[in-house]
Formats: C-alpha cells, sequence, structure tokens
C-alpha cells in the first residue's frame, strides 16, 4: 500500500503526500535574521497554531535555527508535507502568510485572519485534488478487451486490462507464459456480466483485471 502510494501520486520533486495520510500536515517556517525576529514570529503565529491543532491539523513550527528557510523548504517539498506557510518580518507587518500547497506547487499570500479556517478547506482542496487525478490516471490506464488478439496488443501498451477468464490456473499460466501479463485482482465491485474466457472461449463469471507488474 505505502508503495502504491508513492507511486500514485509523487513527482519528480519527491513525495507528494494526501492530507489523511501526511504525519505532518502544515509545516511553518519562520524567515528571521535575528533570535529577536524569530521570538516575534513565534508570537505572531501562536494563535494560528493552537486554531491549527484545535481542528485536529497536525502542524510543526520550525524553529530549527541550524537550518536556512530555503533547506527547510526543499525538505518539506521533498517529504511531500501538504501545505508549507512561510512568515518573515514583512508578513508581520501585513498581517499576512505564504501558503505553499505541494501538490500543485502553488504559492498564494493570504491574510492571517481566519487562516485556520483557510488552510482546512486547502487541505481539503488537495485531498480531493489528488485523488480526482489518481481516478483519472486509473481510468486512462484500464481498457476492456474481448479476444486474446486484442489482448496481445493492448498489453504492450501497459496500463489495466479487464478481460474474462475461465477461472483455471492453467488459462492464466498460459497468459502469462504468452504475455508476461497476470491477473491483478478480481474486482469485487464493477460489471459481473458472464461472458466468455478470452483465450479458451469457455464461460467466464466476470471479468478479472490483468496487468504486468514492474
Amino acid at each position: 500500500l505505502m508503495g502504491a502510494l508513492i507511486m500514485t501520486h509523487s513527482d519528480d520533486h519527491g513525495l507528494v503526500l494526501p492530507p489523511r495520510m501526511a504525519p505532518i500536515q502544515v509545516a511553518m517556517v519562520p524567515i528571521a535574521k535575528n533570535p529577536e525576529q524569530l521570538d516575534a514570529i513565534r508570537a505572531y503565529v501562536d494563535p494560528s497554531l493552537k486554531a491549527l491543532r484545535a481542528k485536529g491539523i497536525t502542524v510543526k513550527f520550525d524553529d530549527d535555527d541550524t537550518k536556512k528557510p530555503g533547506w527547510k523548504f526543499a525538505e518539506y517539498e521533498f517529504k511531500g508535507c501538504p501545505v508549507r506557510m512561510a512568515i518573515g518580518p514583512r508578513d508581520m507587518e501585513n498581517g499576512t502568510v505564504e501558503v505553499a500547497r505541494r501538490d500543485t506547487m502553488e504559492k498564494q499570500v493570504m491574510q492571517m485572519t481566519d487562516i485556520a479556517d483557510k488552510v482546512e478547506h486547502l487541505l481539503q482542496a488537495i485531498q480531493e485534488n489528488l485523488y480526482q487525478k489518481a481516478l483519472a490516471m486509473r481510468e486512462r490506464s484500464t481498457r476492456v478487451v474481448d479476444s486474446y488478439e486484442e489482448f496481445k496488443i493492448a498489453i504492450e501498451e501497459g496500463g489495466f486490462i479487464h478481460a474474462h477468464w475461465d477461472g483455471t490456473p492453467e488459462t492464466e499460466e498460459r497468459v502469462k507464459d504468452e504475455t508476461k501479463a497476470t491477473i491483478r485482482c478480481i474486482p469485487l465491485e464493477g460489471d459481473a456480466t458472464p461472458g466468455v474466457c478470452m483465450v479458451t472461449g469457455k464461460p467466464s463469471a466476470r471479468r478479472v483485471i490483468f496487468a504486468r507488474a514492474y
């Protein structure tokens, strides 16, 4: 399951975690030149930290002064943290915060007013966006075939193939030997219409999902 999570959502920048799976959903990174600025930023974000945590959102205020803000940005991006917030002296003057979302790499400046509500909605939007992207990718990669010749062509293009199978291990082994594809699962839902096996022509209770393992 963890491998599927990584392969489904991640990109060339690193891990991408759905908010419901992320150990840290929001990372706050202060941008301070001295301890006095850091203390001021800490006081500035403290009400927002409490409001976020009161909503059950896991948030980390990263005040480790041994690492530069740029290093932290790259680290949280690499680890797939859904939302990153950056706060500097100018934000305190303007009552704002820079918010970056990991799924689209988009950044925007938000007012701190009701920031917990805004972040909660953003996390919900990220969760839904990742789900819809994964669903669309699965749909694009799924085909239905009725004949073994169709199957042999389709499997070369990769993805998931829905096809009828007569239920015997001998037929599955033949398909594996000839195409390197195996049955990945027998769906519990979906089209349960009986048919005939694409290989042998014998009765088939329903379609199963074939694919190659990589």
